[in-house]
């Protein structure tokens, strides 16, 4: 009786660890080596089914079979305790891939922020340092009395105005782009629509804008690499790829933010290294939010991205 109830438990026990091993399949990413070892537990909890009927029908037992029947449920239980454990094993590796994960963001994170740090420093230099130095010289140059100059020196004053309004017009560019405040003031949709609106774009390359934000606001960091993502995209579309069209899509879904940019140029090869932030560059930030990236591009097809950040 007590070796019957003792199968019975290694019936349980064996079963036990074969539905351990097939949830965990998934976390092995289906490994074949594991799905084997899986279906293998299933047929010992098979076999101990059998020999639990076997010793449930016969009356009398030898010596070796019940040893034989100990030995298989003392198996059992060690098979139980060891899946047990290995569940154990993928649990603790899940915690560390997660702390290494919010380490990742929160390095990222660090340097972003002393980048933008960085970037207001010197945008505010350029606007409070060389801004007022070149509008003084405007200023001095409207001053002058035109009409008393000779033709030459005419036409050399209006030259010297309209390069200083280009100076200042392109201070104020430089001055936004490195420290984007209508982001910070206005949210990401006011701000993608400003950038698009002031840039000098080829004259026929249009871009079409789908923002679909309502005016909500993101965690400052999303909105400020989604930010940085559009505007290198535009221009690597406009000094690479030779777009006529250029789409841009930016909505939230299924609780995400979820943004497509699409372009109809030639795209490029997947051994050319792009400028600037480059795709290694712009999948790790994505990552680091806990996003996804996703990428189509062949020579001569255009180039389609697609961005997903869980929304904070």
């Amino acid at each position: 009786m007590i070796l019957q109830l003792a199968l019975i438990l290694s019936v349980l026990l064996q079963f036990g660890a074969f539905f351990i091993t097939i949830t965990l399949i998934p976390r092995t990413k289906f490994n074949s080596s594991w799905v084997m070892i899986s279906i293998g537990f299933l047929f010992m909890a098979v076999r101990r089914c059998i020999e639990l009927v076997q010793i449930w029908n016969t009356s009398t037992n030898s010596s070796d079979l019940v040893l034989s029947n100990w030995i298989a449920v003392l198996i059992s239980l060690l098979m139980f305790f060891g899946a047990f454990y290995i569940r154990r094993i993928f649990q603790l590796q899940d915690k560390i891939d997660k702390l290494r994960k919010e380490n990742e963001a929160k390095v990222l994170s660090a340097i972003i922020k002393t980048e933008e740090k960085e970037r207001q420093i010197f945008a505010k230099e350029l606007h409070d340092g060389l801004g007022p130095i070149l509008s003084s010289i405007k200023m001095t140059l409207s001053a002058i009395d035109k009409s008393v100059e000779n033709d030459k020196n005419v036409e050399l004053l209006k030259k010297s105005d309209h390069a200083t309004n280009e100076a200042i017009i392109a201070i104020k560019e430089i001055s936004n782009k490195l420290s984007p405040h209508i982001l910070e003031r206005y949210g990401l949709q006011k701000a993608i629509k400003t950038f698009v609106e002031g840039m000098h774009l080829p004259e026929k390359t249009k871009v079409s804008l789908h923002l679909s934000l309502d005016n909500l606001r993101f965690d400052y960091n999303i909105e400020l690499v989604i930010y940085r993502i559009v505007g290198e995209l535009i221009t690597n579309t406009i000094k690479h790829a030779n777009a006529l069209e250029i789409e841009i899509s930016l909505l939230v879904l299924h609780n995400k933010l979820q943004l497509i940019y699409t372009d109809n140029g030639k795209g490029f090869s997947s051994n050319k290294k792009i400028t600037g932030m480059g795709i290694a560059n712009i999948k790790s930030r994505i990552k680091s939010l806990d996003g996804t990236f996703g990428m189509n591009n062949k020579n001569n097809t255009g180039f389609y991205v697609k961005i997903e950040i869980p929304k904070k």
